[in-house]
């Protein structure tokens, strides 16, 4: 059931995940800094969990948004291209709950993450697996390609997250996909 007031809490409690994170989310804290109440939000969701899940659909929804706006090219210029995205200053935060809400679903698939981790690694594989060659994309060789550049992009966003070292986390990336 979608409406502007729902579309409307939607969009402020993914402004308000994306700053406070989920780890000890609760409703009467999302409701206050929304301007709304936990009757609203249990009308609207009927759980935490389900806020959680609308939430973390709304995130996912930038994420397919920003594959599918990767310019083609061969899989190195399209690690850099997501490269490019990921070592921008302005998605840090957008980044830092990606990566809970992975480690979440990682420890805890029957939560409101439920297979986050899992359809990320497929959507990210699919854009990859796109700027492969298609006689290359059915290969072994073609998803161990795909698996490789993922896990480096992954690494250094892991890192860069932690250090803020662009810099040498750039270089990293440029070193691995100029193989």
């Amino acid at each position: 059931m979608s409406s502007p007031r729902r579309d409307e809490i939607v969009e402020a409690a993914y402004e308000y995940v994306l700053a406070k994170g989920l780890a000890g989310i609760s409703l009467r804290p999302v409701a206050a800094a929304i301007g709304s109440s936990t009757g609203v939000l249990r009308f609207l969701f009927g759980t935490k969990d389900e806020l959680v899940r609308v939430v973390l659909a709304r995130a996912r929804r930038d994420e397919l948004d920003i594959l599918a706006g990767i310019p083609a090219g061969d899989i190195a210029e399209v690690a850099r291209a997501l490269w490019a995205w990921l070592s921008a200053p302005e998605h840090r935060r957008l980044l830092a709950l990606w990566v809970e809400c992975y480690a979440a679903s990682l420890q805890d698939p029957t939560g409101p993450w439920g297979d986050f981790a899992g359809q990320t690694v497929t959507d990210w594989l699919g854009v990859l697996a796109g700027a492969q060659p298609v006689d290359q994309r059915r290969t072994v060789a073609g998803a161990a390609e795909r698996t490789a550049v993922l896990a480096i992009l992954r690494g250094a966003m892991l890192d860069l997250l932690a250090t803020g070292d662009v810099r040498r986390t750039t270089r990293a990336v440029e070193a691995a996909v100029s193989i």
